[in-house]
């Protein structure tokens, strides 16, 4: 008669069941875990993880973050709401932020370069902005300020030597 192949061996179909709930696994998929055969049902309420936002079981899609399990729709930028899935994302005050958001909200740009400070970036604050150590220069020879007696004309460091100068 009629029989079916799975996990390398032959089933009659009303044989091949779910070692929980007993259900005929002829339809539908099952699952495979340490030997016993489940439904999907059996095996998502026994095996599948509870997400560490909703705290609800994870079926389908599952994120992996923070060395714990989420549903994709549950790990999302808190500023835009959108998933953030497998895209770099940065923590602040507990919250995720995808790169797009952090950056606008808390990202810090050179005004030297206008580039942004990275993490571990070695900057400093003057004149009322943020610079990178190397960026910090005066504005006509181009020599380093970091450290040193700076003036300023019009929001651009000048050294010594050109701080009277006539530009």
């Amino acid at each position: 008669g009629r029989y079916l192949v799975a996990l390398g061996r032959s089933w009659h179909p009303e044989e091949f069941t779910c070692s929980q709930c007993k259900a005929v696994l002829e339809e539908g998929g099952f699952f495979e875990e340490r030997g016993s055969v489940y439904c999907t049902k059996c095996h998502d309420n026994r095996y599948a993880p509870n997400c560490a936002k909703c705290k609800k079981k994870i079926t389908g899609e599952i994120m992996h973050a923070l060395k714990m399990t989420y549903h994709v729709q549950c790990f999302k930028c808190a500023a835009c709401k959108n998933p953030i899935r497998n895209q770099a994302f940065y923590m602040e005050e507990g919250e995720p932020y995808c790169e797009r958001d952090y950056e606008k909200m808390f990202g810090t740009k050179c005004h030297g370069c206008d580039f942004k400070i990275d993490a571990g970036d070695r900057f400093l604050e003057a004149l009322g902005y943020s610079w990178h150590d190397t960026c910090f220069v005066c504005a006509l020879c181009q020599i380093n300020l970091e450290g040193k007696t700076f003036y300023s004309r019009k929001d651009k460091p000048l050294c010594k030597g050109h701080a009277f100068a006539p530009v």
